[in-house]
C-alpha cells in the first residue's frame, strides 16, 4: 500500500484525542461534537483516502469498509468506500459514532423512537432530521440514535467513520422496518478490510 507514515500518525493522533476527550466523562452532545470536529479535519485532507490505497468496491459488492486505525480501548476509525445504491435501513449502533464526508455525498435519515420498547420485535420511529453528509460536514450519533442511508446520484463515496468499539464486536444493534413497525438484530453487513 502507498499510503503514507503521515496517515498512520495522524490517526493514532486523531483515536488519542477522541480517548483523551472520552475520559473526560460520559459521552454526551459536546464531547461527541468535539470529536466531529477532529474527524472533519481529517476527512478534509482528501489524498490520504485515495483510490489506489483504498480501491472502490464492485458495482455488485456496493460497499469495502477499511480499517485505518483502532486503540486498546476500542476505539475504531474506519473509511467507507461506498457505490451509489447502496441503502442502509435504519439502526443504532449502541455506542456513540461519527461519520465525515471525505469524498461524494450520502442522505442520511435520524429518527427517534417513539414506543417505549416493550414489546419485542415492535417499534415505532418518527423522522427527526435528514442530513445531507458531504465534503465539508459531519454527524454525530449517541448509542441510541437511529439513523438510515442512503448513496444516491452516480458517484462513489468516501467517508470516515469512528466507533467507540470496533463495528465487528457491535452484535447488539437493532434495525428497523419503518412499514412494517418491527425491529431486530442487525447483521454486521460489509467486511472490514486491513
Amino acid at each position: 500500500m502507498a499510503y503514507t507514515k503521515n496517515l498512520n500518525e495522524l490517526a493514532q493522533q486523531f483515536i488519542a484525542d477522541a480517548r483523551a476527550i472520552a475520559a473526560e466523562g460520559p459521552m454526551d452532545r459536546p464531547r461527541l461534537d468535539r470529536i466531529k470536529i477532529r474527524l472533519m479535519d481529517i476527512a478534509a485532507r482528501k489524498g490520504l483516502w485515495a483510490e489506489d490505497d483504498f480501491p472502490a468496491p464492485s458495482v455488485e459488492e456496493k460497499q469495502n469498509r477499511f480499517l485505518i486505525a483502532k486503540d486498546d480501548s476500542g476505539l475504531t476509525l474506519y473509511l467507507n468506500v461506498m457505490q451509489p445504491g447502496k441503502v442502509i435501513p435504519p439502526h443504532n449502533h449502541t455506542v456513540y459514532a461519527c461519520i465525515a464526508a471525505v469524498e461524494g455525498a450520502e442522505q442520511n435519515t435520524i429518527y427517534e423512537r417513539v414506543d417505549d420498547g416493550s414489546v419485542p420485535g415492535k417499534a415505532e420511529l418518527r423522522l427527526r432530521e435528514e442530513v445531507d453528509l458531504r465534503p465539508g460536514n459531519a454527524l454525530a450519533m449517541l448509542a441510541d440514535d437511529i439513523h438510515s442511508v442512503v448513496i444516491d446520484g452516480t458517484e462513489v463515496i468516501r467517508h470516515l467513520h469512528f466507533y467507540g468499539q470496533p463495528l465487528e464486536s457491535l452484535d447488539q444493534r437493532i434495525s428497523y422496518d419503518i412499514e412494517a413497525g418491527t425491529c431486530k438484530v442487525m447483521d454486521i453487513g460489509a467486511k472490514t478490510k486491513t
